[in-house]
């Protein structure tokens, strides 16, 4: 027996190892137990999980070592719904399961997100009486955390009789990942006050999620002094965490600063730095870390590569991103998910339509998961084919995965550029079936549909009804309410969303006005000649600690100014601006000047700019559509002669057509 034990460890391959099954069979061992149960984790290893299946259910009295070897397979290929279903059949089989086989289980439940499951072992654990394992009691923890069943928790973390950092980290990570982070750190607090447990690298990793949770870069700040004062701060683990967690804020050089302090830079960390620049808007240096090698850290992974998809997306670079995509299908990732719908995402956005659906037909299968659904349909949304977005929706509630937040504003996205307030509806009805209208992003999409299509109070409706909002959704009311126009609606509700901000709730929720608010209301005002007001606002926005001017608001308030016959006025303020005025600051006094023909003040001034940027194509432009508006066509015809003879241009429209 001896011989043919050696023989099955030293199979690489699955088609060697049936070579020997068969022998063995031959000289009557197929029905030995230990030969069985070497077979069958012979057939696991080689990753033959249905050939070691097949061997383990063929034996008639298989012993807890047989059944224990099986469970460790199955969770080592994560087949997680296979542990379940052996542990079921281990039970009918009359066998009582050991620390071990409830420890797996309950793990399997975990990455299965099954509470139930995990429910029904806790129950079976208690029934079997005397004192549980901590181990297995931890493992509970961490299943009831992961599984949202977050009271279950804290009823197990009392009641245990000896708490270790295991205890603690779980329950600390548990609270966190529940929406508790504050809970969290109490118990944190409570463990330092309280007990003589020293925290390890996982606990500190859990007061750094709470630290993102809370949105808090204060407490972030925190966590990383604690981390060094602990010495700490060579933890791989840990310092990949702070990297994210300042990346997730834009705080690039803060991460930055951890990446380089690292001892040794690998895969993970590498990854987590370039995916931070990414996420954060600086694509150009997540590029150049990259093309630095990471201090010769690894070869990329599919994280990695997908990162780098988007920055390429980002920089509008195709020749870069074909590149990355090639390097994918070179290293054997380019089928990876990760992968396909980043390279997806950007071929879509870079108008590249056709390439973008052929990649997504070439996905099959499990490959093409709502991901790569959401990808397409966005990639159509933001292109300009509202229509071909819409019919890749209908034909994924058709045939595909089920939509979720991020396909709904996607498809509604859709529907206001196209005008389909019909779509919209059918839109709205099935997003309140699936249970996603309670998703600010949803919400948000689905009132500027109402808005765009002309229902005021339907849209009005959805903002009432949202129990939190983001400036989006504030930005969006605000215009609707002046484009059916009614502009005191308007500043009505900016007025009650800046008194909402010194609430509790609506601080959590950042609803303080940002830029995009105040140029929604500006836009109101200047659209009905409330010069006043406009005033005032603008006044409020310099005044405003969290906000500077943009030339967009610039631009609107010369446009208010300008429209309300205001020109001097116009013409002062924009020679107080702090910044050189835009050629669409300049566009909006021009506009002004022809409608109350005030000719010679906008030529004054165009040519006044033409000194200044003689080499700014903008300009000429502004001048000679002065000139036609009044049918001045000789002057018009100069000005684009002198444009011509200085080799300048006006850079070209263009339109997107699908011709696929």
């Amino acid at each position: 027996m001896g011989p043919w034990l050696a023989l099955l460890g030293s199979c690489r391959t699955a088609r060697s190892l049936a070579r020997v099954h068969a022998r063995l069979v031959a000289a009557g061992l197929g029905g030995d137990l230990p030969c069985q149960t070497k077979l069958a984790s012979a057939y696991a290893e080689l990753g033959d999980i249905a050939g070691a299946a097949a061997v383990f259910y063929r034996v008639d009295n298989p012993d807890l070592y047989s059944w224990k070897v099986m469970l460790r397979w199955l969770l080592q290929r994560e087949k997680h719904a296979g542990v379940l279903g052996l542990y079921s059949r281990m039970r009918l089989a009359g066998l009582a399961p050991d620390n071990s086989v409830y420890a797996g289980s309950l793990k399997a439940a975990a990455e299965l997100r099954c509470s139930w499951q995990a429910r029904k072992l806790h129950c079976v654990i208690a029934k079997a009486g005397g004192s549980p394992d901590g181990f297995v009691l931890n493992t509970l923890l961490d299943a009831y955390g992961k599984c949202g069943a977050l009271d279950c928790a804290r009823r197990v973390f009392d009641e245990m009789p000896d708490r270790d950092v295991v205890s603690w980290s779980c329950m600390i990570g548990g609270c966190v990942q529940n929406e508790s982070a504050e809970e969290g750190l109490s118990l944190f607090i409570r463990m330092r006050r309280e007990t003589e447990t020293e925290p390890n690298e996982f606990t500190v990793g859990g007061l750094v999620a709470a630290g993102s949770a809370l949105d808090s870069p204060r407490l972030g700040r925190c966590v990383h002094g604690y981390v060094i004062k602990r010495f700490m701060a060579g933890n791989v683990f840990l310092a990949t965490r702070l990297l994210g967690m300042y990346a997730e804020w834009g705080m690039t050089d803060d991460a930055r600063g951890v990446f380089d302090q690292l001892p040794a830079v690998d895969v993970v960390s590498w990854t987590a730095m370039i995916a931070g620049y990414a996420q954060a808007g600086a694509p150009r240096r997540a590029v150049e870390l990259f093309r630095g090698g990471g201090g010769g850290a690894a070869v990329p992974n599919a994280f990695t590569l997908a990162s780098l998809l988007s920055a390429a997306s980002q920089l509008e670079d195709p020749v870069l991103g074909e590149t990355l995509h090639g390097l994918a299908a070179k290293l054997g990732l380019g089928e990876e998910a990760q992968v396909t719908n980043a390279a997806l995402t950007m071929y879509a956005r870079g108008g590249r339509f056709c390439d973008a659906r052929r990649l997504f037909d070439a996905c099959a299968g499990p490959r093409r998961d709502v991901v790569t659904w959401n990808a397409i349909i966005a990639g159509y949304a933001q292109g300009g084919l509202a229509v071909e977005a819409l019919s890749l929706f209908l034909r994924m509630r058709s045939a595909g995965p089920a939509p979720d937040a991020v396909t709904f504003v996607a498809a509604l996205s859709a529907c206001a550029a196209a005008g389909d307030f019909s779509a919209g509806q059918q839109c709205h009805a099935e997003a309140t079936k699936r249970g996603v209208l309670a998703n600010v992003f949803v919400a948000t999409a689905l009132l500027d549909v109402y808005a765009k299509s002309g229902d005021e109070a339907a849209a009005r409706a959805i903002f009432d009804g949202m129990s939190r909002r983001s400036n989006a959704t504030w930005g969006a009311m605000i215009s609707a309410h002046g484009a059916h126009g009614d502009p005191a609606r308007s500043l009505a509700l900016l007025g009650e969303m800046a008194a909402a901000t010194t609430t509790m709730t609506a601080a959590k929720d950042h609803v303080t006005p940002n830029e995009a608010v105040y140029t929604a209301a500006l836009t109101a005002c200047r659209h009905t000649g409330m010069v006043a007001e406009g005033r005032e606002l603008f006044s409020r926005l310099c005044a405003d600690p969290e906000t500077a001017p943009s030339m967009a608001h610039y631009s609107s308030m010369v446009d208010l100014l300008a429209r309300a016959g205001r020109l001097e006025e116009a013409m002062e303020f924009i020679q107080r601006m702090p910044q050189p005025p835009s050629a669409g600051v300049w566009g909006a006094f021009l506009h002004g000047c022809r409608v109350h023909s005030q000719i010679d003040l906008g030529e004054s001034a165009v040519r006044r700019m033409l000194e200044l940027h003689p080499t700014d194509a903008s300009y000429y432009l502004l001048m000679s559509g002065l000139y036609a508006s009044q049918g001045r066509w000789p002057e018009a015809a100069k000005i684009r002669q002198l444009m011509r003879s200085r080799g300048l241009s006006k850079s070209p429209g263009c339109s997107i057509s699908n011709t696929c």
